[in-house]
């Protein structure tokens, strides 16, 4: 029976060739892309899945009650870190991962790494080829490598016991080698560095151990196997027994799930608010709606296809035929075609794969070899043949055998007005794709184009370590006595963020218990005139007498109420300091969000953290890197010369919206070429059916263009109600979108006319050469066999 099936399923597909072809190329877009987002959505739900203790880790954190706003942050005190381990707690505390130098021999790099607590690596399971998780930071000056750290430090040695040297001013021992972290891991370290080597060269941390709960500048996290809810409610307030401290009374202590880093990055009053799983479950739907839109090809193309089968169907059960048996029949059909998809979706997933991958900035692989892999796709394979293929069995099923073998069978409206619904439906998502994909690039090109209250123009960053900061003079009037710079600055943060926040104590028109948490950047003389920062009022940095001086920018004065604020005193960090001028705000943290509050305070080159210098107009960027190599070589002989241009690291910013925008286009135009493969099949149905007609319109003088408007009209009714439906639709979803953003673009009519205009336009080119076509057709050839 079942051979019997196959056999009848395979001659069908033969003799249909043409729509066999248009459902086969259809379903195998639409799988290919459901399976594209499938394997994105894993790889996204993934992040640290690789790590035996994921379940269990846990960052603490601390939700801040800014005047009513809750806001949290990710760095905590190790007074903190020490009161958790005092209630039995497994606690890890680390430095924030930042970038040192390493050299073994003549071989030198910059690589990002961090100091961590000694049960660090044991706590997560971080998986070691070599060395002992309880023994690999007994020594304070020793390190473990990543496998890459290793292989570039050392070759193909064995690194074990050797030695290597941190910025130019300690050696410590490679005791480990760490197996490379995958790239969906939150985590993003080269080496690792006991957290006792950092105490004993860096004697400020244990004074801040000995300090108070606002010493806040580590990660802490911890491990918890049972209660964590119990747990949750114990910590909560231990750092308000700290009297005096508005930081600490005001915080509550909060447990960040490993399992959520990822996915639930934004927090909003304290609580998790969305992040990266917002656009996994959009795409999830998304991909969803492109498949469904296949699937509705095939119910379309098979049920309008009624009247060819309907004689088939009648002598079948004449013969004695089930119904059973005919529906069987027809799913064995559909089954065999979606098999025939499927393997092409594999060969286009296959073949897209690297290139979906550098437009996602993933590392997705296809896993072929995994027995749950095909069991998975098998069954969403079979789960589609069966929805696709269900209307059309049960439709064409239920012809009775004695009104189709008398001829006396019509398709009925029900099954003209079911197509033309499923139409609608097709047309109605590639629309709202299409008026997606326009929202996001507008928002996009609009936070684009925003002024950022600074020039990038080739400006350049570096970082800071010991070598530059001593030499910092030398190195900076040498950049200009060659001509490679005009303008040389430094600063605790870079151009395109801020480091630190802190608390102003006391200012003028201070509320009764009010606090106001502000930017606070570090910067040496000069900074806003590199930057190319303009003063509202007041002046800039002059010189050392201003160490105990301030400037605000537009958004400080404006949250502090202040009025003629320069000249006013305020104390911050326990210290009264005066505001001597007004900066311009700048966009240095998000280009979505209003420019944050930000307090400017003059620094050292030992403690900035970043160079920043301009390029001199009269030399080349290619000159400019050449000879600054050379100079830098010279000064820093410890790290390799690497920079940074603040424009590309403000574009870096967009990278999510740019992803997000580029995938929608890419789905909008995959959903409208589907649905014009089904469209393409439909007008060709038409015009066959319509061909006698043709034929006699024409002989009574009916024109090309008329016969190619009536084959046409039905299908552009149906794209303008498609359009009717999917506006609102699109309307309230994105605007939902933009609401999270501070700066954004508002919704024009103008969009919703051009996605309209634009698939109905598509509509027209897809359905006018069948119709053009058949109106071509000579009458004789059409009428020849009335």
């Amino acid at each position: 029976m079942v051979r019997s099936y196959l056999h009848l399923a395979w001659r069908n597909l033969l003799r249909t060739k043409g729509y066999s072809i248009l459902n086969i190329l259809g379903l195998s877009i639409g799988m290919t892309v459901a399976l594209l987002i499938g394997l994105w959505v894993h790889y996204e739900y993934s992040y640290d899945r690789f790590l035996p203790q994921y379940k269990n880790i846990y960052q603490v954190a601390r939700n801040f009650n800014n005047n009513g706003e809750t806001l949290t942050f990710g760095t905590c005190s190790l007074k903190l870190a020490d009161v958790l381990k005092a209630r039995n707690l497994e606690i890890a505390e680390t430095d924030y991962f930042s970038f040192h130098g390493l050299k073994a021999g003549d071989r030198k790099f910059e690589f990002s790494g961090g100091q961590v607590k000694e049960n660090f690596i044991g706590m997560f399971g971080f998986p070691l080829v070599k060395g002992n998780p309880g023994e690999v930071f007994r020594d304070p000056f020793s390190i473990v490598l990543t496998q890459q750290t290793a292989t570039a430090l050392f070759g193909s040695e064995d690194p074990i016991g050797k030695t290597v040297r941190i910025d130019n001013q300690h050696d410590v021992t490679v005791t480990g080698i760490l197996k490379d972290l995958p790239a969906n891991c939150s985590f993003d370290f080269k080496y690792l560095l006991p957290f006792s080597f950092y105490e004993a060269v860096n004697p400020y941390v244990k004074q801040n151990r000995a300090g108070g709960f606002g010493q806040n500048g580590y990660q802490i996290f911890a491990r918890v196997n049972a209660n964590v809810e119990k747990i949750r409610a114990d910590i909560k307030d231990v750092e308000k027994t700290e009297k005096g401290n508005i930081n600490a009374m005001k915080s509550d202590v909060i447990l960040q799930p490993m399992r959520e880093w990822h996915l639930y990055g934004d927090y909003q009053n304290g609580k998790p608010a969305g992040g990266m799983i917002d656009y996994v479950r959009m795409f999830s739907i998304i991909g969803i709606l492109v498949l469904a839109i296949a699937c509705i090809n095939f119910v379309n193309l098979e049920t309008a296809r009624s009247e060819r089968r309907a004689r088939e169907v009648g002598v079948r059960k004449a013969i004695g035929s089930r119904r059973t048996d005919l529906i069987l029949q027809f799913l064995t059909e559909s089954v065999l075609l979606t098999l025939f998809a499927f393997g092409g979706c594999i060969i286009l997933t296959t073949a897209i794969l690297p290139a979906f991958n550098a437009l996602a900035d993933a590392q997705i692989r296809l896993p072929l070899a995994s027995p749950a892999f095909w069991g998975i796709v098998l069954g969403a394979a079979l789960v589609t043949a069966l929805v696709s293929g269900a209307r059309p069995a049960l439709y064409l099923s239920s012809f009775q055998p004695v009104q189709v073998l008398k001829g006396l069978y019509k398709t009925g409206h029900t099954g003209t007005t079911g197509r033309k619904v499923l139409v609608v439906i097709q047309f109605t998502c590639s629309i709202a794709l299409i008026v997606s994909t326009i929202i996001i690039y507008q928002q996009l090109r609009y936070t684009q184009n925003r002024p950022t209250g600074y020039d990038a123009n080739r400006l350049l960053s570096t970082r800071m370590n010991a070598d530059l900061a001593q030499n910092y003079t030398a190195l900076r009037d040498a950049l200009r006595q060659d001509g490679i710079a005009d303008d040389v600055t430094a600063s605790t943060s870079p151009a395109t963020d801020i480091y630190w926040h802190s608390d102003v104590d006391k200012w003028p028109g201070k509320y009764a218990g009010e606090t106001v948490e502000m930017g606070c950047v570090g910067v040496m003389d000069d900074y806003l005139k590199t930057l190319g920062i303009s003063m509202s009022a007041g002046r800039d940095f002059a010189g050392p007498a201003d160490s105990l001086c301030v400037l605000l920018n537009e958004a400080a004065v404006r949250r502090l109420r202040l009025k003629n604020p320069v000249g006013q005193v305020m104390t911050w960090q326990g210290t009264q300091v005066r505001i001597i001028g007004i900066a311009r705000n700048t966009l240095q943290v998000s280009p979505f969000a209003a420019p944050q509050p930000t307090l400017y305070f003059k620094t050292g080159a030992k403690n900035a953290s970043f160079l920043l210098y301009r390029l001199s107009p009269r030399i080349s960027t290619r000159d400019a890197v050449d000879k600054m190599t050379a100079l830098f070589n010279r000064y820093e002989p410890t790290y390799p010369y690497e920079y940074t241009f603040v424009d590309q690291a403000y574009a870096r910013k967009f990278d999510l919206e740019i992803l997000i925008g580029r995938l929608a286009g890419i789905l909008a135009v995959l959903a409208i070429l589907i649905s014009c493969l089904g469209l393409l099949g439909l007008a060709a149905y038409m015009a066959e059916q319509r061909t006698k007609e043709i034929g006699i319109r024409k002989v009574l003088g009916a024109t090309v263009p008329q016969v190619w408007f009536l084959l046409s009209r039905d299908f552009i009714l149906l794209v303008l109600i498609s359009c009717l439906v999917a506006s609102p639709l699109a309307f309230y979803f994105l605007r939902q979108w933009l609401l999270k953003y501070d700066y954004r673009i508002s919704i024009q009519p103008i969009v919703f006319i051009t996605a309209g205009a634009a698939a109905l336009v598509i509509t027209l080119i897809t359905t006018s050469f069948q119709s053009i076509r058949a109106a071509h057709v000579s009458p004789a050839k059409s009428l020849k066999t009335e």
